[in-house]
């Protein structure tokens, strides 16, 4: 099997031993992203939708390395600690996906996420 490990300037790095992605098989799996901003190396405190939009950043900026983006994507897995954001987190889905060829989506209530954050996303994502 061929595998490609992905690292991106643009997207937080790993603050354990994992890499941001790995494409196997013609497909691209990303690690779980928070919203830290990369630039800072901080979380986004503005607002829990502000997090959720940095995420989607740090996917997209991952994928667009990797030679995909997130019209590709195939699934998310989506973490949240508190299921009353549940609204705000499909908001930003909203914004950034196409409704009509949306991706597959689990979405699991957990206690708690690294970093003390309340959102994680990670993807699988076609190849172009």
């Amino acid at each position: 099997m061929n595998r490609k490990v992905i690292k991106d300037a643009n997207a937080p790095n790993p603050i354990g031993s994992y890499n941001q992605a790995v494409i196997a098989n013609g497909f691209v799996f990303t690690a779980g992203q928070i919203g830290v901003d990369p630039s800072t190396g901080k979380i986004v405190e503005e607002s829990f939708k502000a997090r959720v939009e940095q995420v989607f950043k740090n996917l997209s900026a991952i994928l667009e390395r990797a030679g995909t983006d997130l019209s590709k994507v195939v699934k998310f897995t989506v973490f949240l600690t508190d299921m009353g954001n549940y609204d705000q987190v499909n908001e930003v889905f909203n914004d950034w996906l196409d409704e009509e060829n949306a991706p597959a989506r689990s979405l699991v209530s957990v206690k708690e996420l690294p970093a003390y954050t309340d959102i994680e996303i990670e993807c699988v994502a076609q190849l172009v």
